[in-house]
């Protein structure tokens, strides 16, 4: 993996911004990793999915908390809604559990609900309450990479061409509508087709880090390899690096590009929040990224280790506390993969109480675990 200076990239960092300036604003990767210690070496070889999931009382357990019957994954601290996103993360684990009726019933659902747009991407929420249930067209870039990669892990796994077929069919239109390949910094990736663009906002482009699926992209080669998926993995972890003013700094939720200097996004808060948490448990699934990609969120899990905050990025202070301990699990991979430490001897046992977003983030970072760090899980 080749890691650039921000200088090289012509990308500078700030809470606000600035005049230009001849000098870096940051630290080059290289000195920063030298000042939080050793070179972290991470196996990032590629990894099927196919039957990964070992804890068949988990799967059982999230499938019966929330997976409708007709295939419709239920967010159950959202009045119920269901998104793009959780269709993809539901697919993903029906794979990894090896369990194709409950795959097909998720796809069948997301062709028939959500795939409504005049393209091959997907719409990216379906509220029951309302009609029609789909009120915004627009898609979210993660949805549509989680489900094209889930399609891509079951047609390998099944011998399956017509889903690979459709998976394929998906990243294609998604490199097409929402990678914009030649900018300054590389292959960036924009959160939608609309809205997020520097036509769309004053300070755009914006960009949202936990929609760089970082294991996505180390597979959707094998349904379109014609696409520069490692040029946007290297463009994720240089923004990475661009959106922390110190190295000690947290990733805001939403980043504005604007003039090639990252920082909060206008109209979103300067938080360390439920998309950027994300990060982590994609840099630790794919096996990428350096010590000082880590060194963030290794704190920020030490801070508080069953009870993880929201961080403000722009001042550093803690402004509320993260619903569900399904988020600390997290916390518990990163330092797992950066220190080799243990995971909980519980780890893989489901939470009763949890809603769907922290049961579902435990869930994979479990899977992780399970795929690349073996030597983490308790015996």
């Amino acid at each position: 993996m080749r890691f650039l200076s921000l200088a090289a990239l012509g990308l500078a960092v700030g809470l606000a911004p600035v005049a230009p300036r001849a000098e870096p604003l940051v630290e080059p990767l290289a000195e920063v990793a030298a000042a939080v210690g050793v070179p972290l070496t991470l196996d990032a070889h590629k990894i099927k999915l196919g039957g990964a999931l070992k804890s068949p009382e988990a799967w059982s357990a999230y499938k019966k908390r929330f997976i409708a019957e007709q295939g419709r994954v239920i967010d159950t601290a959202n009045d119920q809604v269901s998104h793009s996103e959780g269709q993809g993360y539901a697919m993903l684990l029906a794979v990894a559990a090896n369990d194709r009726p409950t795959f097909d019933r998720l796809w069948s659902w997301t062709r028939a609900n959500l795939m409504v747009r005049n393209d091959e991407l997907v719409a990216w929420r379906f509220d029951p309450q309302r009609r029609p249930a789909v009120g915004d067209m627009n898609n979210a870039s993660d949805g549509d990479l989680l489900i094209a990669w889930a399609l891509a892990e079951a047609a390998d796994h099944w011998d399956d061409l017509p889903y690979r077929m459709a998976g394929r069919r998906i990243a294609v239109e998604l490199s097409r509508k929402v990678v914009l390949f030649k900018t300054k910094i590389g292959a960036l990736l924009l959160p939608a087709v609309a809205g997020f663009n520097a036509s769309d906002r004053s300070d755009g482009p914006v960009v949202n880090l936990s929609y760089y699926v970082f294991p996505a992209f180390a597979r959707l080669d094998s349904v379109a390899p014609e696409v520069d998926w490692a040029g946007l993995t290297q463009t994720g972890l240089d923004l990475l690096e661009a959106a922390r003013p110190t190295p000690q700094t947290l990733p805001a939720d939403w980043i504005a590009l604007e003039g090639w200097r990252a920082r909060p996004a206008e109209g979103f808060a300067p938080e360390f929040a439920y998309n950027a948490v994300r990060i982590p448990l994609y840099l630790a699934w794919a096996g990428v990224g350096e010590r000082a990609h880590y060194a963030p969120f290794l704190a920020w899990a030490q801070r508080a280790k069953d009870a993880p905050p929201i961080v403000d990025v722009a001042s550093g202070k803690d402004v509320g506390l993260f619903g569900g301990s399904g988020i600390a699990s997290i916390g518990a991979l990163v330092a797992c993969v950066v220190d080799g430490g243990k995971l909980p001897a519980d780890f893989a046992a489901p939470k009763a109480d949890e809603d769907y977003y922290p049961a579902t983030l435990h869930l994979l970072a479990l899977l992780a675990a399970q795929m690349r760090y073996p030597s983490c899980l308790a015996n």
